[in-house]
């Protein structure tokens, strides 16, 4: 080896810009993604969502590992692989979790609040804590396919439910 070659080389490994740097060209290539392909026998996952209610955690950790091994093995069977991401309004969990928020910050109820900004404020902890898992499950290297992502009001899930339910 030449000293050239090995000043190059830095001390420590960097795996934080390795991951991002990969991440971001898999994504870039489209490798996560799939499109409707009659050729290929499909094969899909739908992740369970996780509840907007806070951070993703441990538990969180392995089952979506599991899953991105199973989404990646069947891509490299050449199955249409689809892996679709989402999360869950959670309900009654998220409206406990701002409500409490409200006391602990504000000092206010819900009913200091009325419906309506209560209303708001539920959906801007939605907002800020969907974006936050969805970046989590990026960080963690999950292939999703990350154009298809959900929530569980949604309009497209809501529509399904009325139909299937209603």
């Amino acid at each position: 080896m030449t000293d050239a070659w090995q000043a190059e080389l830095p001390k420590q490994y960097d795996h934080h810009g390795a991951q991002e740097r990969w991440y971001s060209f898999w994504k870039s290539k489209g490798y996560f993604h799939a499109e409707v392909d009659s050729s290929r026998e499909p094969f899909t996952i739908v992740m369970p969502p996780p509840n907007v209610t806070g951070a993703l955690h441990l538990g969180h950790a392995l089952n979506n590992t599991l899953q991105d091994i199973l989404i990646r093995l069947k891509r490299m069977q050449g199955y249409n692989a689809l892996w679709m991401p989402g999360t869950d309004h959670a309900g009654i969990a998220t409206q406990a979790v701002v409500e409490r928020r409200l006391i602990e910050q504000e000092g206010k109820t819900r009913h200091d609040l009325g419906r309506e900004e209560l209303v708001r404020r539920i959906w801007q902890w939605k907002e800020e804590y969907a974006e936050r898992i969805l970046k989590q499950l990026g960080e963690m290297g999950c292939s999703c396919d990350w154009e298809r992502t959900r929530f569980t009001l949604d309009d497209i899930c809501a529509r399904a439910v009325r139909q299937t339910f209603y």
